[in-house]
C-alpha cells in the first residue's frame, strides 16, 4: 500500500486541500483567518520521499494558489535525507523543509542545521507524545505527522482478545493455550534488541535516560540502581538458565514463523511485522504490552514529521506551509491515505482506530515515549544489547547489568 500511490490518490487530496483550505471550513486548526502571507516571487524547497509526496503535492498546489510562492519539492530516498541534510544545509544548498524522523533531531541540532517552529493553537491537535519527540531541550523543532510503536500481538483462536494485565497474566494464559511455546520474542539472535525489550524494561521503572520537567532527555544514564537490577534479574529468570521463555535463538524472522504457525499465541511486535504474522490465516488482536515490573510497560515511539532548515531564507514562509498548510487535517489526512502510519493529528488517529489493529498500536503508544534522540543514544545500543544477550545467556544479571551501566556511563563521560 506505502508503495503503490496511484495519480488518483493525489488527485483526490489535492481537492481535498483545495477545498478544506480554500474554504475556511475544514478541520479545527484550520489556516488562521488572516490574509495569507505573500510569498510572491519566493520559493520553498521541500525534500520528500517517494511514499509522502502525493500529499506534500496537494498541500503546495493549495499553498501556491493562496500565498503566490513557489514551492519546488525534491524527492529523496529516505533512507539518504538525514546526511544529506548535514551536509548541505550549511553549504546553502539544502531545503528549507525535509521530512524526517525525530530520532534524527539531536544529530540535526548539535550540526546548527534546524530551527525551531511554532504551532501555536495547532500544537493542540497533535498527540503529546509526537510533540515532545520533536522537542529538544524545551523547544520544538519539527510537525510531527505519523507515529509507530511496538505493542503485544495475540493469537485470537488461542488466547482470545483480552489483554493480559501482566507478564505472569500473559504467560498462564500462553501455557493454557497448548501451543508449544506461552510466548516468543525478538532478541535478534546473538545481537540482541533492546528496542524490542524496553517495554518490559520501563515497566521495572528503568528508563534509558533520565527525563527532565520539559520531557527533553538529559545525558544521565536512567536505567541503574535498583530498577534496572530488578529487570536483569527478571531478565536471567526468564532466560535460557530459568524459564527459557526468552531466548538468543529467536530472531526477527523466526520470531514471525513461529507465531504465524500457531507455535506461539504472543509475541511483540511493530506493524511492519502484521503481514508476516497474519501470512499463515492467523486471526491477531493488537494490545498493550503487559507490566512485568508493576508500572505500566512504555515501549519507544518513532515519530515522523517535517523539519525546518536552520539557514532558510525564507523562514516566516516556511512555517507558514508547515503549520497552515501541513498542520491541517486535511493535509494530515493526505499524508495517512499515503503513508499509512498510526497519525500524529489526534482527531485523525481516533478515527483511524475503528481499525482494531490499528486502535492496539495507538492504545501502545499513549503509555509510550519517544526513543530518545539526543546524540548519546547512539553510543547505549552496543552495551545495552550485548549484556541482554549475556543475561538471556545464563551470566549473572547484576553483575553484568551495572558493568554495562559502569562502561556505558564512561563512554559517554570520555
Amino acid at each position: 500500500m506505502r508503495k503503490h500511490i496511484g495519480a488518483g490518490v493525489a488527485l483526490l487530496a489535492t481537492a481535498a486541500l483545495l477545498a478544506g483550505c480554500s474554504s475556511g471550513t475544514g478541520g479545527e486548526a484550520e489556516p488562521t483567518e488572516a490574509a495569507p502571507i505573500d510569498g510572491a516571487g519566493q520559493t520553498l524547497t521541500v525534500w520528500v520521499d517517494e511514499n509522502r509526496m502525493p500529499a506534500v503535492e496537494a498541500a503546495a498546489a493549495t499553498f501556491e494558489e493562496e500565498t503566490g510562492a513557489t514551492v519546488e519539492l525534491v524527492q529523496k530516498n529516505f533512507d539518504d535525507i538525514r546526511n544529506d541534510f548535514i551536509a548541505q544545509v550549511p553549504t546553502g544548498d539544502g531545503p528549507d523543509i525535509t521530512v524526517g524522523a525525530h530520532d534524527w533531531l539531536g544529530a540535526l541540532v548539535a550540526a546548527g542545521v534546524v530551527n525551531t517552529i511554532d504551532l501555536g493553537d495547532t500544537a493542540s491537535q497533535f498527540e503529546q507524545v509526537a510533540l515532545d519527540a520533536m522537542t529538544y531541550d524545551g523547544q520544538l523543532y519539527a510537525l510531527p505527522y505519523s507515529l509507530e510503536t511496538i505493542a503485544l500481538i495475540q493469537n485470537v483462536d488461542l488466547v482470545g482478545e483480552e489483554a493480559p494485565a501482566t507478564w505472569d497474566d500473559m504467560i498462564q494464559a500462553g501455557l493454557d493455550s497448548g501451543a508449544e511455546r506461552p510466548f516468543v520474542i525478538n532478541t535478534a539472535g546473538q545481537t540482541g534488541d533492546g528496542y524490542t525489550m524496553y517495554g518490559f524494561q520501563t515497566s521495572f521503572g528503568a528508563p534509558v535516560f533520565v527525563q527532565d520537567e520539559s520531557g527533553s532527555y538529559t545525558s544521565e544514564v536512567g536505567m541503574g540502581g535498583e530498577a534496572g537490577e530488578a529487570f536483569a534479574t527478571w531478565l536471567g529468570e526468564n532466560g535460557e538458565k530459568g524459564t527459557g521463555y526468552i531466548s538468543t535463538t529467536v530472531d526477527y524472522a523466526i520470531n514471525n514463523e513461529l507465531f504465524a504457525t500457531g507455535k506461539a499465541p504472543f509475541t511483540v511486535q511493530g506493524p511492519w511485522a502484521i503481514a508476516d504474522l497474519t501470512a499463515q490465516g492467523v486471526e491477531v488482536a493488537v494490545n498493550p504490552i503487559p507490566s512485568a515490573g508493576g508500572e505500566d510497560a512504555a515501549p519507544f515511539v518513532g515519530v515522523q514529521g517535517f523539519y525546518l532548515s536552520s539557514q532558510s531564507a525564507n523562514t516566516l514562509l516556511a512555517n507558514e506551509f508547515l503549520v497552515n498548510y501541513i498542520g491541517t487535517e486535511d493535509a494530515q489526512r493526505a499524508l495517512y491515505e499515503a503513508d499509512p502510519r498510526i497519525p500524529a493529528w489526534s482527531d485523525l488517529a481516533d478515527e483511524v482506530a475503528s481499525d482494531p489493529i490499528i486502535a492496539g498500536f495507538l492504545a501502545s503508544s499513549k503509555t509510550g515515549v519517544p526513543m530518545p534522540s539526543i546524540p548519546e543514544m547512539g553510543s547505549v545500543w552496543d552495551y545495552w544489547n550485548a549484556a541482554e544477550v549475556q543475561i538471556i545467556s545464563g551470566a549473572d544479571p547484576v553483575s553484568t547489568w551495572n558493568t554495562m551501566i559502569d562502561e556505558l556511563t564512561a563512554a559517554l563521560e570520555g
